[in-house]
């Protein structure tokens, strides 16, 4: 979704997130995530050099700092692919930051996606799949909630919300 998106829309640049897990079969630093052992991640901590940082299944994810900040002085918008407690924190460091939730058409649809991803064993699957009922109850804390249903409807859909807020106040930051 965030690749066909930052395809689409000029001036939007999609953050790339660290984490301490390996990565998986095709996966490349640097595109999906930045690949970093725990004792680099949890240096980069020491050192401010995550916008928020936060433990999800047991790995470590977080927001690089810098590249972040660079491309918003730039004037670019920034969109980040993150989990719903890092979009709450993001929205208190960033007061001006736009919230999409992302919801599945449903629950058997997510555990479809999340079997075809064959990245995750049952009881993984099972586990995040428990966890996203509590995730959508927290869907009215963001500014725009888009079923990715279809992946072009849902692409035009976030990119109409990115249009109207440049519009009305010029570019910022998309978690």
């Amino acid at each position: 979704m965030a690749d066909a998106l930052c395809q689409r829309e000029p001036g939007l640049w999609l953050s790339v997130s660290a984490t301490s897990r390996s990565p998986r079969p095709g996966e490349v630093d640097g595109r999906e995530y930045l690949f970093l052992d725990l004792a680099t991640f949890e240096k980069w901590e020491e050192h401010g050099e995550f916008v928020e940082s936060a433990t999800v299944y047991g790995r470590r994810y977080g927001t690089p700092r810098r590249p972040l900040e660079e491309r918003l002085a730039a004037g670019d918008d920034v969109l980040l692919e993150i989990d719903i407690q890092w979009a709450l924190t993001v929205q208190a460091a960033f007061p001006e930051a736009v919230l999409v939730f992302l919801r599945p058409p449903s629950r058997e649809v997510q555990g479809q996606r999340l079997e075809g991803r064959a990245a995750d064993d049952a009881t993984e699957i099972a586990r995040r799949l428990a966890e996203a009922e509590a995730e959508e109850a927290m869907a009215a804390r963001f500014d725009h909630v888009v079923v990715n249903d279809q992946l072009e409807t849902a692409v035009a859909e976030v990119a109409a919300i990115l249009a109207g807020h440049r519009a009305s106040r010029g570019p910022g930051l998309s978690p």
